[in-house]
């Protein structure tokens, strides 16, 4: 820090303002309430730039730390950063700024900027129609007032404060550090077509074998560089699909795979219905692979996959002791309120879509209606409902879990889901980025968004996005026009 800096500090002993720089080499960040909420280690994600905490933010975070929801967490654990980072620090040392780097999370070579707190009030001329009276508004007379000296950027989750910055002509931004991916559509589908001549540059000195009823072949070519395990290849020419197993350089063994889209092949009375349906059953079906993940709009029979496919693997073939289905409670209008009951009884209004299809399944059993109703008895057995509020700490044995509506799941809470998986459990996420309830979520920083991205290269996981809807003709032409 030059001496020029250091004399400014001086003669401003009762403010916290980071020295003026080049606004093209470092920006002032004020950080808006929510977005530490949404994500507690935001204050580390700005590498050289400076973070500014108003005041009104602390007030909203000592509001918003008492409870067990996510939300609670995530203002106690900022607290606890922040009190690290305050550890031993003088007010010299909070009016020249807290370097992040001090602590762990923060410890790398990018990392250079400082924390201001701001320890005066800051006047700025609002309009007549924004009085200083909101958290909001505060915050935007604060970054009014300080970019008259530096370059200032309000870092908010809040589109409607972020509209009555830019027309208060302060530059704001949606926090985006949290984002997967810069656009949904760059998502893993899943599969992919082979082009024409792919066999005659990629089939030379191949080599195919069959082992326990499963054709493998391994080829070599440039095109095998950008596949990834699980990844499903459709032969137009031949009409025959095939998965990628493993992946060495230019070299794959990929295997031919099943099709389920036959009566003799059906799965607890369900048979594929077009080529990505069958893309799925090979997964959820496959006892390599264990987590499979399923995006895709309504209609398109991701629950109606998962179930068949789980009661087949559980009561037909014994491979799973019992079948477990969560999903996040976010409710799409009012809340109706508190639910009577045991855990189960409270979560059965959440899960119609489950019910819908488990009686569907259960309308195709074989036999007569003594024989379904037995059927029914026994799924209700081994079929079992779990709220989310309780897996912290859970392992699940043995079991096939079904996490339902994913896309409404944060990336945190989803790591908490997926990592209670013990021995011979299988993990199954399906949901729909289009249809997010969850605030400050979005398709790009969605928990179901973060792990396909993330584990699409492991050789025990697989990927299918589900395109065609195939609930009925009203309901694919609805999908289309509404």
């Amino acid at each position: 820090m030059t001496a020029a800096i250091v004399h400014e500090l001086d003669t401003l002993k009762s403010s916290s303002k980071p020295p003026k720089t080049d606004p093209a080499e470092q920006r002032l960040f004020i950080l808006d309430t929510n977005v530490l909420m949404h994500d507690p280690t935001a204050l580390f994600r700005f590498q050289e730039h400076d973070i500014y905490l108003p005041m009104t933010v602390l007030e909203e975070l000592d509001r918003g730390k008492k409870g067990m929801s996510d939300v609670a967490r995530n203002v106690r654990q900022v607290s606890r950063f922040l009190d690290e980072l305050l550890v031993d620090s003088t007010p010299e040392d909070i009016q020249n700024g807290l370097p992040l780097n001090t602590l762990e999370i923060g410890a790398n070579g990018n990392l250079t900027g400082r924390l201001y707190f701001q320890t005066q009030e800051e006047h700025a001329a609002l309009p007549e129609s924004l009085p200083g009276e909101t958290a909001d508004n505060h915050i935007l007379e604060t970054a009014i007032s300080l970019q008259d000296r530096y370059s200032v950027t309000l870092v908010t989750k809040d589109i409607n404060l972020r509209i009555k910055a830019t027309v208060l002509g302060i530059h704001s931004e949606d926090y985006r550090n949290d984002k997967v991916l810069e656009d949904a559509d760059l998502l893993n589908t899943g599969y992919l077509e082979l082009p024409q001549g792919f066999w005659e540059e990629h089939g030379k000195n191949m080599d195919s074998w069959q082992e326990e009823g499963h054709t493998y072949y391994r080829i070599k070519g440039p095109l095998v560089q950008g596949w990834m395990p699980s990844l499903f290849l459709h032969d137009a020419q031949e009409d025959c699909d095939y998965i990628v197993r493993k992946i060495e350089g230019e070299e794959a063994l990929i295997e031919r795979a099943h099709n389920y889209r036959t009566e003799n092949h059906s799965v607890w009375g369900v048979t594929a219905r077009n080529q990505e349906q069958n893309y799925a059953l090979n997964l959820l079906l496959d006892p390599e692979i264990d987590f499979v993940t399923m995006l895709g709009p309504a209609g398109t029979g991701k629950t109606l996959l998962t179930l068949a496919a789980a009661l087949h693997l559980t009561l037909d073939k014994q491979a799973f002791r019992e079948i477990i289905i969560t999903r996040v409670t976010v409710p799409i209008g009012e809340d109706i309120g508190f639910l009577p009951g045991s855990e189960e009884e409270k979560m059965e209004p959440w899960m119609g879509a489950v019910m819908d299809n488990l009686e569907a399944l259960t309308a195709n059993a074989e036999g007569g209606e003594w024989e379904r109703a037995a059927t029914s008895d026994l799924i209700g057995q081994r079929v079992k409902i779990r709220s989310m509020n309780f897996m912290r700490g859970r392992t699940f044995y043995n079991r096939f879990l079904i996490i339902d509506e994913a896309q409404n799941l944060t990336p945190k809470q989803m790591k908490t889901l997926v990592t209670r998986a013990g021995p011979g459990t299988k993990v199954v996420c399906i949901g729909n980025i289009a249809q997010i309830d969850t605030p400050y979520l979005t398709e790009t920083s969605s928990g179901l968004t973060y792990v396909v991205d993330r584990m699409k290269a492991w050789e025990h996981s697989g990927h299918v996005t589900l395109r065609q809807g195939e609930r009925s003709r009203l309901s694919d032409y609805a999908i289309g026009v509404l």
